[in-house]
């Protein structure tokens, strides 16, 4: 069962209709026990980077990440779910992140002719073996929606790059955490079978 964490700041019925659509069971939930005997838990997210941590720990949710983290149970970031594993934000410098891996996240700095927020589809270019990319093709196209990137501290992590004005850290694997910059449940087929790859971790 895969539990999807519900803190008022997430897109979570998309997620659930593409598990679904897989075949897996998935609950959205806030509640601590449900989601701790979850076999797999994703965090999605759009909005702002300090409005949504503020929520996280309005329902105690950030303690239930930390849990998660230390009972090794898989853990996906989507989106501003993957920035809130990171440990600070340009777009909200007065709230620090989870910090349970390290990075920050900035502004997509302009360019000419590209358009701020980035919303539409990229290509990645995968690295270093990431399990959520088994049998996906190289250069394979994703969706993004995102104003703010994530720079992480360690490259190794990073498991997929993309190009939008600058290198963007699309996603990371640590562990049992993961993470997407682009919305696997908006990606078509390679986003389903990047899901699936989590759900068969």
């Amino acid at each position: 069962m895969i539990a999807i964490i519900d803190y008022d700041a997430g897109n979570l019925k998309s997620v659930e209709k593409a598990l679904v659509s897989l075949g897996e069971e998935a609950i959205i939930s806030r509640n601590r026990d449900e989601i701790l005997a979850a076999d797999k838990v994703i965090l999605p997210g759009v909005g702002s980077f300090g409005e949504a941590m503020r929520m996280l720990k309005n329902y105690d949710l950030d303690k239930v990440v930390y849990e998660i983290v230390a009972n090794e149970t898989p853990l996906l970031g989507i989106c501003l779910g993957m920035q809130l594993l990171f440990e600070r934000s340009e777009e909200s410098p007065e709230e620090n992140g989870l910090g349970i891996l390290k990075g920050e996240i900035v502004k997509i700095p302009d360019s000419p002719g590209l358009k701020v927020p980035h919303m539409g589809w990229n290509s990645l270019n995968l690295q270093y073996n990431g399990k959520l990319f088994r049998d996906i093709s190289q250069n394979a196209y994703v969706y993004f929606v995102h104003s703010y990137y994530l720079k992480a501290r360690e490259q190794e992590i990073v498991k997929a790059t993309t190009d939008y004005s600058t290198l963007i850290h699309a996603s990371v694997e640590k562990d049992h955490v993961f993470g997407c910059q682009f919305h696997p449940e908006k990606s078509s087929s390679v986003g389903l079978q990047i899901l699936k790859n989590f759900a068969r971790l």
